[in-house]
């Protein structure tokens, strides 16, 4: 049984008094988070190594968080590799792969993702000669069909890149169908998790991803990204790199040391994810049945926002309520910008941003422009209270 209130009172943040819907640009960090990240800087740590006590604490340090990490997204310690954030180690990947790629070559990205899953393979291939296509998602329903995927693919293409979930509206493609395409097509997928990974149980193989990257602060972790990939994939790619540093898979993918109180938060972010609902067996055991009863809470909050948003005339929702998402609303107040909206909700507690966030395509596509709309999303410590004052600001809003 989920205990939402028992969850509450783990963030100290909370106490502030707001009401959070601003989870999808980063969550709160619960006390255990803030502890580990304390309490590695408050301990001596040197280089990884096995000599000093500071050095096979980092050592320990950077095993445990690649464990937590593979637990949380079904992968291996070893095919984990870390960065300052998803973007980073997404530019440094289409960087190191495309030096496989020739004039003529083809990569397909979405309307529907995030800059962060567009941008890099976009300037990449314009450096190699490699052509873009462009998958577009229905506006109406803001659905990434597969077969808007699949009809772009052909026997020069080397990789699509889409989202798990988009981080505007929710609505989640069918991956492991769309992998299926990809697959038979010859190419590789890589899926951008980040706004996946903190809302449903997630399995990187089930879904069909041979890259899988996210970003620890999303799911009540510190700010940096995770990649998950096959090591024996990761062997054969070769990114640019000092000359004195390791060639081991995935530490030569990581550039410089590692931010080791980082690396100790994530691991205790994983671990508070497990413990979210009673039960024993292996961390990834508990994570999965804590992330599907996490799952059914979200979502039981998600339908009462959107019961209070139907009720409201001057509100349009963008996307289909009711299809199959992440617990997210995108949506506009007839005759208010959505700053204004922002700015309005923030004096009465209520923390609901507005603009594209950086799914500039996706915002553009809608017809939305580059201001966007507003953006609710519901998070582990979301409560009826909060929905209730959310909608209550909206309808003063709109009224």
């Amino acid at each position: 049984m989920y205990d939402v209130a028992a969850v509450r009172r783990r963030f100290p943040a909370l106490a502030e008094g707001a009401a959070h819907f601003d989870g999808p640009g980063g969550t709160q960090a619960p006390d255990a988070v803030a502890d580990a990240v304390a309490g590695t800087l408050r301990a001596a740590v040197a280089n990884r190594g096995s000599r000093t006590a500071a050095e096979r604490r980092a050592d320990e340090i950077v095993l445990a968080a690649r464990q937590a990490m593979a637990d949380l997204l079904g992968g291996v310690p070893s095919g984990i590799v870390f960065g300052r954030s998803m973007t980073q180690l997404t530019y440094d990947l289409a960087r190191a792969l495309a030096k496989q790629w020739r004039p003529g070559d083809e990569v397909v990205v979405t309307r529907l993702d995030h800059d962060a899953n567009i941008r890099p393979w976009v300037q990449v291939a314009e450096a190699h000669g490699v052509t873009v296509r462009w998958a577009a998602f229905d506006r109406d329903s803001g659905v990434l069909d597969v077969e808007d995927v699949a009809g772009l693919l052909g026997d020069r293409t080397r990789l699509v890149a889409v989202t798990g979930a988009s981080n505007l509206l929710g609505s989640r493609p069918d991956i492991p169908a769309i992998a299926e395409r990809v697959h038979a097509a010859g190419a590789l997928l890589y899926l951008d998790g980040v706004h996946l990974t903190p809302h449903a149980p997630v399995d990187v193989a089930a879904l069909g991803a041979d890259f899988y990257a996210c970003s620890p602060y999303k799911f009540l972790g510190p700010h940096l990204g995770a990649l998950a990939a096959d090591p024996a994939l990761l062997d054969g790619i070769h990114p640019d790199k000092l000359l004195p540093a390791t060639d081991a898979v995935p530490e030569r993918f990581e550039l410089g040391t590692l931010a080791y109180e980082l690396l100790a938060g994530t691991t205790a972010a994983v671990d508070f994810l497990a413990a979210l609902v009673p039960g024993g067996g292996s961390r990834r055991e508990r994570l999965l049945r804590s992330m599907t009863e996490l799952e059914r809470h979200e979502q039981a909050m998600l339908e009462r926002l959107e019961r209070g948003l139907a009720a409201i005339a001057a509100v349009r929702r963008h996307g289909s309520p009711g299809r199959r998402r992440t617990p997210t609303t995108l949506f506009s107040v007839e005759g208010v910008a959505p700053a204004a909206a922002h700015e309005f909700l923030a004096a009465r507690g209520v923390n609901a941003p507005a603009g594209n966030f950086y799914a500039l395509e996706c915002s553009r596509w809608l017809g939305l422009g580059d201001a966007g709309a507003v953006r609710a999303g519901i998070a582990p410590y979301t409560d009826e209270s909060d929905v209730d004052r959310l909608v209550k600001g909206i309808a003063e809003l709109a009224g």
